[in-house]
């Protein structure tokens, strides 16, 4: 429960059929409902069933599936509800414009950087699951929640970790923040072995269960690159100063390193529960049903230097970080274009870091965006170099 309100907090779910939006449902559930929560809006893309169901149940002012041709499936699922339906862009700027004091940010790629922006230009206190609204337009980001005056409560675990054990008052003394990484279902195979990859085989994580893309980003390591470079814009550290490691047991999430040699680690049992109670609390605690660590039966806890010839995303990461600009846009971008063509069998799972690095270096040298007309130019410059490489 949480305590001390006078009213039901109003909470946006975007994104609300994935496994973050599930995991937030659950976790609002656990923490009172109705009693202590109003949704204002859902958002979700073609799982029409899924998301009909969580409306029934929630109750939103609006409901939205980002897919403009399910619009109908929405409408008559909910027919008879009194909840408004929406879809397609339209329908997600239509949610970020509903009144919300919290919002999951929760959609996946660029299709979440709009209503996520605009909810945040409006005052909302975000949680951020979206990667790519740091990674593609960090400073205007950074900037909107700012302006807006809430708050930006990173959801990620190690982003979220780093969040717990970074002291305010200590920022001048941080030294250097280590992202813990799991090393994802290839951790131990050989570059020979990586190169007939399938997606199967990449989508299977030893530890996390996340949607299809997620789960080959991690086996890619392509989370992690994203991951540092929203580091670098939500701590305001310089590219030195991100570390990863690779700690296949996922019990330490993320760690702060400082100037007097400590270094500060959360822990906990891999449940992004933790996480999200976390943001939606903040700055309290929540009681969550989230399994115990039990240090006697651990027994160890490995760490490794990752190898960036096998995982050339993180190098790509680092070079995207110090030439600035809008590399990070051009980064991802690409990435998703080479991972919908893995997913489709249409390139191999080495050949998507090889793709990514040569776009970045076609549009190395552009300028920082200073709107988000310029990060969507930039992206569908990016997306088309891709495209063609592929093709």
């Amino acid at each position: 429960m949480i305590t001390g309100r006078q009213a039901p907090r109003r909470l946006s779910i975007f994104g609300s059929t994935g496994s973050i939006g599930r995991n937030t449902i659950d976790v609002v559930d656990h923490l009172g409902g109705p009693e202590n929560f109003e949704i204002s809006a859902l958002t979700g893309n073609e799982n029409i069933a899924l998301l009909a169901d969580q409306a029934r149940a929630l109750r939103p002012a609006l409901v939205v599936t980002a897919s403009d041709s399910q619009y109908e499936a929405l409408k008559s699922a909910l027919a008879g509800s009194g909840i408004a339906v929406a879809a397609g862009q339209t329908g997600l700027m239509e949610a970020a414009d509903i009144e919300a004091e919290w919002v999951m940010a929760a959609i996946v790629g660029t299709a979440g950087l709009a209503p996520t922006l605009a909810a945040a230009r409006k005052g909302a206190d975000i949680a951020l699951a979206n990667k790519e609204c740091l990674v593609s337009a960090g400073g205007l980001f950074v900037e909107s929640v700012r302006r807006g005056g809430g708050k930006l409560l990173p959801v990620d675990s190690e982003h979220n970790a780093i969040f717990q054990v970074l002291e305010e008052n200590q920022r001048h003394a941080v030294e250097r923040i280590i992202l813990t990484a799991s090393g994802g279902p290839f951790r131990n195979s050989s570059i020979e072995e990586m190169a007939n990859v399938t997606v199967e085989t990449a989508r299977a994580h030893p530890n996390w269960s996340m949607g299809l893309k997620i789960s080959i980003d991690s086996a890619s390591m392509f989370n992690k690159a994203l991951e540092m470079i929203e580091a670098k814009h939500l701590f305001g550290l310089s590219p030195d100063q991100i570390e990863v490691i690779v700690h296949p047991q996922s019990v330490i999430h993320s760690m702060v390193g400082y100037t007097d040699g400590s270094v500060l680690a959360q822990l906990g049992a891999p449940d992004m529960r933790t996480a999200i109670g976390y943001a939606l609390a903040h700055p309290l605690r929540p009681n969550l049903p989230i399994e115990r660590l039990d240090f006697a039966k651990l027994s160890r806890l490995d760490f490794e230097a990752p190898d960036e010839k096998r995982f050339p995303a993180l190098r790509l990461a680092r070079l995207a970080m110090i030439r600035d600009g809008v590399q990070g846009a051009v980064l991802n971008a690409a990435k998703e274009v080479a991972l919908e063509a893995f997913i489709e069998g249409r390139l191999s799972f080495l050949s998507m870091a090889e793709v990514t690095e040569t776009v970045m270096d076609q549009l190395a040298g552009l300028p920082p965006a200073s709107t988000m007309d310029d990060v969507f130019a930039v992206d569908k410059e990016a997306r088309q170099r891709a495209a063609e490489l592929i093709n």
